[in-house]
């Protein structure tokens, strides 16, 4: 497994990645199943390995909120191991995953065991915020379509490869779950699709989009 960089698992010494692994027992998950509930009562920490993780949160009339979407080498449920409140959003599958769970109090001895890759933990806390609070301008700024151009670079910056000329990123959300994580209806994300389609920044297919004109596409999400 190749952690990817940005990740609290890429981020740390290989001595202490391996030291980290060492603390939890491997378990697979498959697509679509829950890997913790919102509200739970923090047990573990569970360090992804292989796979994307789908999180959000349930609104009080029960809409699923997406929030993220977590890859290899990313952690889950630190703050609640840490802080012992329970957990403020749920994680989903959205592929067979495979990760090591590790019990909160092992994971919080091998942090003061490596006061280092606390340091790197709270470092990689503070850039979600920092993206938590981004997004938040957004939603108040930009339209639909820009939100849309937004995640689809997201996406492309973290899962994207090389096409011709362009940038293929696979999906790993459907437009309903898309939808959520911009704060619009399926239909008006379908019709931003449609936006961005017709004016030659993308191409779309089956969970897959071609980026076409990346430059005009940032310049969309501004």
């Amino acid at each position: 497994m190749v952690p990817a960089d940005g990740t609290f698992l890429g981020a740390l010494p290989e001595a202490e990645a391996d030291a980290l692994l060492a603390q939890g027992r491997r378990k697979r998950y498959p697509k679509g199943s829950t890997l913790f509930l919102e509200g739970e009562v923090a047990g573990n920490v569970i360090v992804v390995i292989r796979g994307r993780v789908k999180i959000s949160y349930a609104t009080d009339d029960g809409q699923d909120v997406m929030l993220a979407v977590r890859e290899a080498g990313d952690v889950l449920g630190e703050l609640s191991a840490i802080d012992g409140e329970p957990r403020s959003a749920a994680a989903t599958a959205l592929e067979p995953i495979e990760a090591v769970v590790i019990d909160a109090d092992r994971f919080k001895a091998f942090l003061r065991s490596y006061p280092d890759a606390g340091l790197t933990l709270l470092r990689h806390v503070s850039r979600r915020l920092r993206d938590a609070d981004r997004k938040r301008i957004e939603f108040g700024s930009s339209d639909t379509v820009g939100r849309v151009a937004g995640r689809l670079l997201e996406l492309a910056d973290r899962f994207g490869h090389a096409e011709g000329e362009g940038t293929r990123v696979d999906l790993p959300v459907t437009q309903e779950e898309l939808a959520s994580w911009v704060g619009a209806s399926r239909k008006a994300v379908t019709n931003a699709l449609q936006h961005l389609r017709a004016r030659g920044l993308i191409a779309t297919g089956r969970k897959s989009v071609l980026i076409l004109d990346i430059i005009a596409l940032r310049k969309r999400a501004t």
